[in-house]
């Protein structure tokens, strides 16, 4: 399986873990879910991310879900989130997902980490305990970690250690920095690595025309978000920022804090992704009220599709 590098585009998406009705890891789903994907289009995986639920399972089920997930994923890169309060937990852990098949993995920075040095010193330490054979993502989520990069930062980190081949940018309001970081890169003043985008999607034609080499989300249309990556590709932006258009509603319902994981695996199992929308507690759950919401804005978005005659992709 090739290894992550500096040059990846397009989506990899970042996956559910389905569980069935009452909570157990549902593998029969994996294997559909994965397949759901390819027929997608996506260009990789990411697995066991925040929205993947890694917190909330054990390290035997973690090791499943990898298994599982490489075993159907052919020739399709895997980036696996590693992330630990731990530095030998994460390495090895970063060791087992790289000897199953994995492309690369996914980190993010411990919460507590306050200053630039701390920050980078974290880094170092976690690429020279794996060692340079594994190709690592940097996330850069500070909604949720407490940790923010600044742009000299993450200059550094990238500059200092080559085995961090991709820049997980997710910081809001972030398009300034992601502006910057690409000038960087581009110019030849620092390493140029690639640059995917997060947030559900929030702000994707944007983050696309500021040079962003795809997306690294969740959102329960990733076919979507490989056309329009396509479209601004191809230099055709204004036809992906219409296509976008059509699913913004569905997009920001769905991203809300803390409740849009239970509405994007509502509509991965409508979509026939998996079998069950089942959220491991804590989780949001989804209500009489809230059901007939989601009915309203699919029932509106298929609508627009079909007066465009676009079809959307189900297993």
């Amino acid at each position: 399986m090739p290894l992550l590098d500096e040059t990846a585009k397009g989506v990899y998406v970042i996956a559910a873990t389905p569980f069935t009705d009452n909570g157990a890891l549902d593998l029969a789903s994996i294997d559909r879910m994965i397949d759901s994907y390819i027929a997608c289009g996506v260009q990789g995986i990411t697995i066991l991310g925040m929205m993947g639920e890694a917190s909330k399972l054990s390290e035997d089920e973690s090791r499943s879900v990898v298994m599982r997930v490489l075993a159907r994923a052919g020739k399709l890169p895997v980036v696996v989130g590693v992330s630990s309060s731990g530095i030998d937990p994460l390495v090895n852990f970063s060791r087992f997902c790289m000897d199953q098949g994995a492309a690369g993995v996914m980190v993010a920075p411990m919460s507590g980490l306050r200053t630039d040095e701390q920050i980078v010193n974290y880094f170092g330490k976690i690429c020279e305990t794996m060692g340079n054979g594994i190709p690592v993502v940097l996330q850069d989520y500070p909604q949720s970690t407490n940790v923010y990069f600044s742009v000299p930062t993450v200059e550094r980190i990238i500059d200092l250690f080559p085995q961090v081949v991709m820049f997980k940018h997710e910081d809001c309001p972030g398009l300034q920095k992601l502006t910057k970081l690409r000038e960087g890169g581009d110019s030849g003043a620092h390493r140029r690595v690639s640059i995917l985008v997060g947030n559900g999607g929030l702000y994707y034609p944007q983050e696309l025309a500021r040079g962003a080499d795809g997306a690294m989300t969740g959102f329960a249309y990733p076919d979507m978000l490989v056309e329009v990556w396509k479209l601004f590709s191809t230099g055709n932006a204004e036809a992906g920022e219409d296509l976008y258009d059509l699913y913004l509603p569905l997009l920001r319902h769905e991203q809300q804090p803390g409740f849009g994981l239970a509405l994007r695996k509502e509509i991965l199992r409508r979509r026939g992704f998996i079998a069950s929308s089942h959220v491991r507690a804590p989780g949001a759950k989804l209500s009489r009220t809230d059901l007939k919401e989601l009915d309203g804005l699919l029932g509106r978005l298929d609508t627009k599709l079909k007066g465009r005659g676009i079809k959307t992709k189900v297993a």
